[in-house]
């Protein structure tokens, strides 16, 4: 395991380990790992949850309207498939506007491949996402305890 390109993410039902991909989105990793270091995403809630599509969240006001007061990233686009357990940053229709929200693909979502930055796999603790509560937004959703990169922890 390469601890600076590892996430660990506490759910409230436990962590959920992730590899991170320097190697196709080298920008989006970074930030991933700064907002991680700074505590930014401790305590935000997945306030987007579609069975059998993704769970969203990374947004500090749980409306899925936020995001960090760093700038937007530029794109980092690649062939790799939004496949079960993938990580890739939401963004607006526009495509250099990712910030801090991501998605965690439940399920295969190849239509996706090629418009949205991958920046990570699940390697651990899928399940946990899993049983996150569903809904758009879910009447009690599931949240973030903490993410640290594994280096630091």
């Amino acid at each position: 395991m390469d601890a600076e390109n590892t996430l660990i993410m506490t759910l409230e039902s436990g962590p959920v380990t992730i590899k991170l991909r320097p190697d196709l989105a080298p920008g989006h990793v970074e930030r991933i790992k700064e907002l991680a270091r700074e505590g930014f995403y401790d305590g935000v809630v997945f306030h987007r949850v579609i069975p059998g599509f993704m769970a969203q969240g990374g947004d500090p006001t749980g409306t899925g309207s936020g995001g960090s007061s760093k700038p937007n990233l530029t794109a980092e686009f690649s062939k790799e498939p939004h496949i079960r357990g993938v990580c890739s940053m939401a963004r607006t229709n526009q495509p250099n506007t990712a910030n801090s929200q991501f998605f965690i693909c439940f399920d295969d979502a190849k239509f996706l491949d090629g418009q949205y930055t991958v920046w990570g796999e699940v390697t651990e603790g899928m399940d946990l996402v899993d049983g996150l509560p569903k809904g758009e937004p879910p009447r009690a959703p599931g949240k973030i305890v903490s993410m640290k990169v594994a280096a630091d922890a």
